[in-house]
C-alpha cells in the first residue's frame, strides 16, 4: 500500500475517533452542569484544556461561557480540532481513499458531514436540545466503526485505520483522566464530597466506562477508576487495552512478531510493557498528572515514529550518484 494512502486511512480514523470523543465528553459535561453550582469557568474550561486548545480559545474569546465553549469545540472553523473540522477532514480523507473503503462506510461518513453542517447552519450550540446533536454524532461515528469492522477486509488498510483509532482513543482517555485530577476540583476540601463523586461518575460516563467499572469494582474510588482507565486489559477504552490492540496491528504491518523491525514498534512495545508491569499505587506516588503527561508525550512520539516508519518515502542516498 502506498504511504500516502495508508496515512490518509490512518488519519481518517483518528479524526472520526476525535469527533466522537469530543461529542462524548461535551454531552456528559452539559448534563453534569445542570446538577452543579453555576460556575461556568470551572465546568467548561477543563474541556478546552483537555483538547490542548486553551491558548487558541483565549485568542478567540474574552471569557469562558458554556455556549462559547460548545461552539468552539463543536462548530468553530478556526479550531482545527472542532467536531466540524474533524468530520470535514475525515470526509476529505475518505474521498481520497474511496477505492479502499466500502460504499457503506463512505455514505455514513458523508451523512455525518451533512449532520454537522446542518447543525452549524442552524446554530445548534444555542439550542437547549444540543445533547440530541451530540447523541447523533456519537451514534453516527459508532455506526462508521461498525461498518468499517463489518465490511472491510483485514488487510493493511484496516490495520492502519485501527492503529489510528486506538492511538487517538488512548490519548483522549489520558486527557480526560488528567483533567479530573488536575483541574476539576475547586479545592482539596471537596475530595470525597458529593460533588467529587458526581464528577468521577461523569468522567466514567464520558468514556462509556461507568457500567463496566461498577461491574468490576462496585464502589466509586479515585484509585480504582484510574487503574481501570489506565491499566485494565479488558475494557476497550483503557490506555493499556488500546496499546495492546495497536501493537497487534503494528506487528501485522511490520511482519515482525519477535523483537521489533522499526522505531514505531519499539516505542509502542516499550510503553505497553511499562503499563503492563506498573502498579496504580506507583503511578499515584509518582504523581498522576505527571505520569499522564508522560504518557501523552510518548503517544505523540509513537505517532511521529509511525509516520516516519510507514508514511515517509525512504530514500537511500548512498545509491544516488
Amino acid at each position: 500500500m502506498l504511504g500516502r494512502v495508508a496515512n490518509t486511512i490512518y488519519w481518517m480514523n483518528r479524526y472520526l475517533e476525535r469527533a466522537e470523543n469530543y461529542a462524548r465528553f461535551m454531552d456528559v459535561n452539559f448534563n453534569l452542569s445542570l446538577e452543579l453550582p453555576p460556575n461556568e469557568m470551572q465546568q467548561w474550561q477543563p474541556l478546552v484544556v483537555i483538547t490542548g486548545d486553551w491558548e487558541l480559545y483565549q485568542s478567540l474569546n474574552s471569557k469562558v461561557e458554556k455556549t462559547k465553549v460548545i461552539y468552539f469545540l463543536t462548530f468553530e472553523e478556526r479550531n482545527p480540532n472542532s467536531i466540524y473540522n474533524c468530520i470535514l477532514n475525515a470526509r476529505e480523507n475518505a474521498r481520497a481513499v474511496r477505492t479502499e473503503i466500502t460504499k457503506e462506510v463512505w455514505e455514513q461518513i458523508n451523512a455525518l458531514y451533512f449532520l454537522v453542517k446542518d447543525g452549524q447552519d442552524k446554530k445548534q450550540c444555542l439550542d437547549v436540545n444540543i445533547r440530541n446533536f451530540f447523541t447523533h454524532i456519537k451514534n453516527g461515528c459508532q455506526l462508521v466503526y461498525g461498518m468499517y469492522d463489518s465490511t472491510i477486509s483485514r488487510n493493511e488498510g484496516w490495520n492502519f485505520g485501527k492503529l489510528g483509532q486506538v492511538l487517538e482513543r488512548a490519548d483522549k482517555t489520558s486527557r480526560v483522566l488528567d483533567a479530573k485530577y488536575h483541574l476539576l476540583l475547586d479545592s482539596p476540601t471537596e475530595v470525597g464530597s458529593s460533588i467529587d463523586l458526581i464528577q468521577w461518575a461523569a468522567l466514567l460516563k464520558s468514556v462509556s466506562a461507568y457500567d463496566m467499572y461498577r461491574k468490576k469494582y462496585g464502589k466509586l474510588s479515585p484509585s480504582c477508576i484510574a487503574e481501570f482507565l489506565i491499566l485494565d486489559k479488558e475494557f476497550p477504552r483503557s490506555i493499556l487495552a488500546c496499546l495492546l490492540i495497536a501493537e497487534q496491528s503494528l506487528i501485522t504491518l511490520s511482519g515482525s512478531a519477535v523483537g521489533f523491525s522499526n522505531d514505531a514498534q519499539k516505542q509502542l512495545g516499550a510503553l505497553r510493557s511499562q503499563l503492563e508491569y506498573i502498579d496504580i499505587n506507583d503511578i499515584i506516588d509518582k504523581g498522576m498528572h505527571e505520569y499522564l503527561d508522560e504518557i501523552q508525550g510518548k503517544l505523540n512520539k509513537i505517532s511521529s515514529a509511525i509516520y516516519n516508519s510507514f508514511f515517509v518515502i525512504q530514500t537511500d542516498y548512498s545509491e544516488v550518484k
